[in-house]
């Protein structure tokens, strides 16, 4: 029997591009498994369905070896589980290296398929890796131009410069602050920065003024 199996790793990605190589390949649509999940753990419904239908002597066709895991060790695990201890064979459409049906010389065609796929899952696994620091690199370099990440902080309500004065003076408690505005703590602390600034004192002069203030560490 032939299968594919298909693998995107959000729910508003589309299998299309997946689903039309196997169909042109000759894999009959009951026998395509897709998901639509990441792949950093094998947790998903279809494969593990897929890899209960597989039997010696079956064919599965998968696009490109990353539908199979994320890292290196994942690709190769799951392809000795095919290949070794199902005894399935595997065609990857994006390499045709990687294919380990019967040739001429069945064991050396074995063989390439392997070398081929340890140095592609090396490299497939290096380069995510190398994404993920330029990344790191880049939000650090974003951090010291002062460019903030995250959800924006509510804005201030109307009628916050009348609790802020209420609050610097010590007529008014963090609670009623905090009732009157709507704001969590930490988002009333970061405006009454803000408009403290306005009024044209610094923010570090408050804290020690009114030590009321979190450490920076703690923004």
């Amino acid at each position: 029997m032939i299968y594919a199996y298909a693998r995107v790793s959000a729910a508003d990605q589309n299998l299309a591009r997946q689903i039309d190589s196997f169909l042109a390949f000759g894999v009959p649509k009951p026998h395509i498994y897709c998901d639509k999940k990441s792949g950093k753990d094998f947790e998903r419904e279809n494969y593990l369905r897929l890899l209960k239908r597989l039997k010696q002597g079956d064919l599965l066709v998968i696009k490109s070896i990353d539908r199979l895991g994320r890292n290196y060790d994942m690709i190769i695990e799951e392809w000795a589980r095919i290949t070794k201890t199902i005894g399935a064979d595997i065609v990857v459409l994006d390499m045709p290296l990687l294919d380990t049906r019967e040739r001429s010389d069945n064991l050396t065609g074995k063989l390439i398929a392997d070398i081929v796929l340890q140095l592609l899952s090396y490299v497939a696994q290096k380069e995510r890796e190398n994404i993920r620091a330029r990344q790191k690199e880049g939000i650090a370099a974003a951090r010291r131009r002062g460019v903030r990440f995250g959800r924006p902080l509510q804005p201030a309500p109307p009628g916050f410069a009348a609790v802020a004065e209420e609050f610097r003076e010590g007529n008014m408690t963090m609670e009623e602050a905090l009732r009157l505005t709507g704001l969590k703590k930490s988002t009333f602390y970061a405006r009454l920065r803000e408009y403290l600034c306005t009024q044209g004192e610094e923010p570090p002069l408050h804290r020690t003024l009114f030590g009321k203030f979190p450490p920076d560490s703690k923004k």
